[in-house]
């Protein structure tokens, strides 16, 4: 009995002895699988936080470059309307351009056409005034003697000679004035002034070119027949200076008239027809011959004062119109000269 305990002591040490090192094995190995799926479980953290870190990337990709997409469109879109704009300004100015290519030709049109008018004016008024001519010179009853003769033709030479001299000195004064029309953007007026400083030139060119004849012109022997009153003086004069005086009167009041049109177009309401440098020149017409100058810018300025009146306030209380030829009524000049006859 004793025995049989001692041997399954003895078997028991053995038994244990051999599983001892088969427990430590298994302990082991747990705790190696325990190692392992904490490893797995790392790594599957790791690759969830990396998952998740790449899915941020892309999102914000993503983001960038719909925000670059957008500004790309942004800009394509400014670009477009930038184009559109360009193009509309193109298109305003090739209109605005053509528009001042069809008025320029037109101004053109009607200058020739008022040129060709005044030409066929003058013609019959040079026709009209050799039958008158041929009337006085029939009428006058008396001519100047030789002595007076010579001395109207040196006062006249002296006349001309000053007024060629006022012609140069006026071209300053007229492009500061056109300065001044542009600063104050009434282009109607600067239109009209520079047509009016042509003409002057033309005129100044005639003056330069032409050679009078004092010897053979009626004038220089001719006896007045008419005088007039100016700032209560009375003056005389023969056919061929009242013949200028009507012509300075005439051509005033056209002039006043297309510098009266010019403002209205203009919308100008802080000036008159004293502002005019037509009014302040009054030279138009007038060729240095017959009468004085003085005479000649007096007369011009009250046709221009009441032409001025018309055309501004389109209007004809003092004249007509003849298809764009402005003139002025015949009463109305009878008033501003006054000729009284002193035969």
């Amino acid at each position: 009995m004793k025995s049989d305990i001692v041997d399954r002591i003895v078997i028991a040490l053995v038994v244990g002895t051999l599983a001892l090192p088969g427990l430590v094995l298994a302990a082991e190995g747990q705790q190696g699988v325990q190692e392992e799926q904490k490893r797995a479980k790392d790594e599957k953290q790791q690759q969830r936080k990396d998952q998740q870190q790449l899915e941020r990337t892309q999102r914000k990709s993503e983001q960038e470059q719909k925000q670059q997409e957008h500004r790309v469109q942004q800009e394509r879109k400014q670009q477009e309307q930038k184009q559109k704009q360009d193009q509309q300004q193109l298109e305003r100015s090739q209109r605005e351009s053509e528009q001042y290519q069809k008025e320029l030709r037109a101004r053109q049109q009607q200058q020739q056409e008022r040129i060709e008018r005044q030409s066929q004016q003058i013609q019959q008024e040079r026709a009209q005034q050799q039958r008158q001519d041929q009337i006085q010179q029939q009428r006058q009853q008396q001519r100047l003697s030789q002595q007076q003769q010579q001395q109207r033709i040196r006062e006249q030479q002296q006349l001309v000679a000053q007024y060629r001299q006022h012609l140069e000195q006026e071209e300053r004064l007229a492009r500061e004035h056109a300065a001044r029309l542009q600063q104050q953007k009434r282009m109607a007026q600067y239109r009209f002034q520079e047509e009016y400083l042509e003409r002057l030139r033309q005129q100044q060119i005639y003056l330069r070119d032409h050679r009078f004849d004092y010897d053979n012109d009626p004038y220089f022997y001719s006896a007045p027949i008419y005088r007039y009153n100016r700032g209560g003086k009375y003056y005389q004069t023969n056919e061929y200076g009242a013949r200028t005086l009507r012509q300075a009167v005439r051509y005033g009041y056209e002039e006043g008239f297309r510098a009266g049109k010019a403002d209205r177009d203009d919308r100008w309401r802080g000036g008159s027809y004293k502002d005019s440098y037509a009014y302040r020149d009054a030279n138009y017409g007038y060729n240095g011959y017959y009468v004085n100058r003085t005479d000649y810018n007096h007369y011009f300025r009250e046709g221009f004062r009441r032409g001025y009146e018309d055309g501004y306030n389109s209007r004809y209380r003092y004249g007509r119109n003849d298809n764009g030829n402005y003139s002025i009524l015949d009463n109305i000049m009878s008033q501003i000269l006054g000729f009284q006859n002193l035969r």
